[in-house]
């Protein structure tokens, strides 16, 4: 009885760090340079991310600090962050550019949770995707007589245990994301 779950296994983990990736990007009223990440630049006749174009730190709370390896590039900043549509202030000083990030209404917050809801769905519907998958081949398995019966129903337990275990981690991720996003 033997099956191969890497594939399996490297689904289930494409899928929990798909969720944090996508996590990363939501706004939660806290300055990260995380949020940043999906900006791009037009500098020196390219498009370029953000981080390759400037240094992004935090400089309090609710204000990151972008300031740019070549201080010609500042406009080209303003415009790509503001066409990123993220929803935050910015402000231009002799050092580069200075983003603050609003605070967060309590209709805003709960927009934000039900995102993050959405988000997890998508994650765990990839994980049953995944799982079907597998249970498929298993059968397909079984029926060539390359697994016995016994084999099949283990297999599936194992595989079974694995989705517990995944689902419970992104269910984590999205309660800590909650709470980051209700205090």
């Amino acid at each position: 009885m033997n099956y191969d779950f890497k594939h399996f296994d490297e689904k289930l983990t494409a899928a929990r760090e798909w969720l944090a990736r996508e996590y990363k990007g939501l706004r939660t009223g806290r300055a990260t340079p995380a949020i940043l990440d999906g900006v791009f630049v037009s500098a020196y006749g390219s498009m370029m991310p953000l981080k390759q174009a400037a240094n992004v730190s935090i400089e309090d709370a609710r204000t990151l600090r972008v300031t740019p390896w070549d201080l010609g590039l500042v406009k080209d900043i303003e415009r790509g962050i503001t066409n990123a549509n993220l929803g935050l202030g910015m402000v231009t000083d002799q050092s580069g550019v200075r983003v603050t990030f609003p605070e967060l209404t309590a209709e805003r917050r709960q927009e934000l949770v039900k995102v993050a809801k959405a988000k997890l769905e998508d994650a765990r519907t990839t994980v049953r995707l995944a799982r079907d998958e597998v249970w498929k081949d298993i059968q397909e398995k079984e029926r060539a007589s390359e697994l016995t019966e016994d084999d099949k129903f283990t297999l599936k337990e194992q595989m079974q245990k694995k989705v517990d275990a995944m689902n419970d981690e992104l269910e984590k991720a999205f309660d800590a994301k909650e709470k980051e996003m209700t205090s």
